[in-house]
């Protein structure tokens, strides 16, 4: 009974933390122990959760943002950037810091299925998705495996890519954090007592690594990493541990900083809710304050804040609003802890979702047909052998894609097209350029969706409006909901201030490119 409490426990100390990473604590490590390079200007790149424009703007109309309006007036403000897909923070935050979409990066999304380990993934979610997956499964696969098996080895992060050109880099609270330098993570008694993780976890990181309540630097931190606060993964967490490496004149030449707290807040009020971008405007302002004058913070270092995805509202009506697809696809058998051996297995991202089909006697058209009967359902994607497939409820033909043909989209990409191109909104004229319109990249995107894993599988990708729901995940009716391709979920405001060079694309894919220019380290 004793285990079963202490089990719970650690549950609620997950579903609080909002994501895994906050159950582990650490001593204060040293930062004036390391000795970084100061050759170029410092980058410091903040992703804010959930930031978007329409929001962003009215704080700043209303006086509620005077650290971003500061930014936007003294550099250049880009209101549609266009994230990864799914629009989930693991797999943008793999893109952003890769440079590469999933079919390179291998991370699928939030959760995803592990063929050839028979179990579905989770990087943290809503406490019943964990209970199913595993306890056990959850902690390890977002601590330990999703930065050290995971992502692909054959990408380099940021972090990779400056260390192997001796250039230093730091992570804060980042969930993507693979470099070069080794750190160790010490775990409490608590978590080794049940057996969900080893005592002590090595890991490689970047020249500075700070991640919550498991690895901090800033020693009056530790009031900011309690369970009501998320265990340090939260905005005062991260900007002071920023603060302090600038007053310990220990500022790497590229910081990646996240600032969490607004998607909690938009996803229970809506898109529209502003408490968020005013908490992440304070942050910024903790942090531009560390010098004389925020005219010198742009001065001394290049500013980069940037959304990750944005929200599109759920309609409150649960019966119309959740698409169900343990209840559309209920003629089927369903993969869940305790039942391995089933025909479907069904990972949620929200507002897409993937349907893994591991009984070959079923075929994938007679899955797709049933889907088409819903008309929430925007589009259903899957692939062969020889070619990817998009159909809708909406369309009696299909669309078909794949790369390297005579039609070249707006960033340079050339594709085959044949079949309805409207399932995608997709404009051709005639001479054979692509233009997108409420699926930005879309090609690439999808694509990058279809490759990101092994196994039979299906995309289902939700209308604005509604969220993809199954047994055991959480939904926000009522509120807002990302991971569709739909430009309500992928557009993002991205600033830079402090410097005179700029991303050749608005795609967050390219950020890593700007990034490697910024601190001289990019090699054509």
């Amino acid at each position: 009974m004793k285990r079963k409490l202490l089990l719970a426990l650690i549950i609620l100390l997950i579903v609080c933390a909002g994501i895994t990473l906050g159950v582990s604590m650490s001593p204060t490590k040293k930062v004036n122990e390391i000795v970084l390079d100061k050759t170029t200007k410092p980058v410091i790149l903040i992703t804010v959760d959930s930031l978007m424009s329409e929001p962003l703007q009215k704080a700043i109309e209303e006086g509620k943002a005077p650290a971003f309006s500061f930014l936007i007036n003294n550099g250049k403000l880009y209101p549609e950037f266009i994230s990864s897909y799914p629009t989930m923070s693991v797999a943008i935050d793999s893109t952003l810091l890769t440079g590469t979409y999933p079919n390179q990066h291998k991370i699928p999304g939030l959760i995803w299925f592990k063929t050839d380990e028979n179990r579905m993934i989770s990087y943290g979610s809503g406490i019943r998705e964990i209970m199913n997956n595993g306890v056990r499964h959850v902690a390890l696969d977002s601590i330990v495996r999703l930065n050290k098996d995971h992502l692909s080895d054959k990408v380099q992060t940021i972090h990779e890519e400056l260390a192997n050109r001796q250039i230093s880099s730091a992570s804060i609270n980042g969930l993507l954090y693979r470099g070069s330098v080794q750190h160790q993570l010490n775990v409490p008694k608590l978590i080794s007592m049940v057996n969900l993780l080893p005592n002590e976890i090595e890991i490689n990181g970047p020249t500075l690594l700070s991640l919550g309540a498991l690895s901090q630097y800033n020693p009056k931190n530790d009031r900011h990493k309690f369970v009501w606060n998320r265990m340090g993964v939260n905005n005062k967490f991260t900007a002071n541990e920023l603060s302090y490496f600038i007053k310990q004149n220990k500022l790497p030449a590229f910081t990646f900083a996240y600032l969490p707290d607004a998607d909690q807040s938009i996803h229970k009020h809506g898109p529209d809710d502003l408490k968020g971008i005013e908490k992440a405007d304070a942050a910024l302002q903790d942090m531009l304050n560390n010098y004389s004058s925020w005219e010198e913070a742009i001065q001394e270092v290049t500013w980069i804040v940037l959304g990750d995805s944005g929200q599109s509202f759920v309609k409150k009506e649960k019966e119309t609003a959740l698409i169900d697809l343990n209840d559309l696809l209920k003629n089927y058998t369903f993969w869940e802890g305790k039942k391995r051996n089933a025909q479907l297995a069904i990972a949620i991202n929200e507002r897409m979702a993937y349907i893994y089909v591991n009984d070959k006697q079923v075929e994938l058209s007679e899955v797709v047909n049933i889907l088409k009967e819903d008309e929430r359902i925007a589009f259903i994607a899957w692939k062969d052998e020889q070619m990817n497939y998009v159909v809708s409820p909406q369309s009696e033909e299909a669309l078909t894609f794949s790369p390297n043909g005579s039609y070249v989209d707006e960033y340079g990409q050339s594709w085959v097209i044949d079949g309805d191109s409207s399932i995608l909104d997709l404009t051709i004229n005639g001479e054979k350029r692509i233009h997108y319109q409420n699926y930005p990249d879309a090609l690439a995107r999808l694509y990058g969706a279809l490759y990101s894993q092994e196994g039979r599988f299906i995309i289902v990708d939700a209308k604005p409006d509604y969220e993809f729901i199954e047994e055991h995940s959480h939904d926000h009716a009522g509120g807002g909901a990302h991971g569709s391709l739909h430009k309500v979920d992928s557009i993002v405001p991205l600033i830079i201030a402090g410097t005179d060079q700029f991303p050749e694309y608005n795609r967050l894919v390219d950020i890593k490119t700007l990034v490697l220019q910024l601190v001289g380290a990019h090699t054509q």
